[in-house]
């Protein structure tokens, strides 16, 4: 059991590492955009190439912290039965919906594109729009990385849920326990 909350602990850092690491990226998409918008009505010029960057970006960065999103709880959840559940019922609902629900679709969302990213590498696949950005395969790649993070992130529920149903609840980070309206934040 111990070996297992030491993955899941690792899996948590390196989505928290992904997740502090991209979303900084939202910094930088509202910079490129407002001066994309300064060049455009100030200036009277216009980079192609900036105007794909600040859409590239978005998608590099909410592909890149799905997993994050899926570790803080953050995720849209139709909360009807888990809002009120204990926390076994909760761990239980947690493993079902992981394995029912989100390592197939991690699975759909890898076979399926990958091909498709595969494709776009070999090309170097850039913008379709003339002057445009250099790349696009790196952006291609991030679906990719959408479907690892969250898988992994998916074990990380898995090993949680299975430590709360052996009632475990020490060996589960006070950060990624099940939160109450009701709990103070942890420190």
């Amino acid at each position: 059991m111990t070996a297992l909350s030491y993955l899941m602990r690792l899996i948590n850092l390196i989505n928290r590492i992904i997740g502090n690491t991209f979303m900084w990226l939202s910094v930088a998409i509202v910079l490129v955009c407002f001066w994309v918008v300064v060049e455009r009505y100030v200036f009277l010029n216009t980079r192609l190439w900036m105007q794909d960057l600040y859409p590239w970006l978005n998608g590099v960065m909410f592909t890149a912290v799905a997993g994050y999103a899926l570790y803080r709880n953050d995720h849209v959840r139709v909360d009807i039965f888990y809002r009120t559940a204990s926390t076994k019922a909760k761990a239980w609902l947690d493993l079902a919906g992981v394995c029912i629900f989100l390592w197939p679709f991690a699975w759909v969302v890898w076979t399926y594109c990958f091909t498709f990213v595969r494709r776009s590498v070999s090309l170097l696949e850039a913008s379709a729009n003339p002057g445009g950005m250099p790349g696009l395969f790196v952006l291609k790649s991030f679906i990719l990385v959408f479907a690892v993070v969250i898988a992994i992130q998916g074990l990380a529920m898995v090993i949680r849920s299975i430590l709360l149903i052996a009632g475990r609840e020490d060996l589960v980070p006070l950060d990624y326990r099940y939160k109450y309206d009701d709990d103070p934040e942890p420190a």
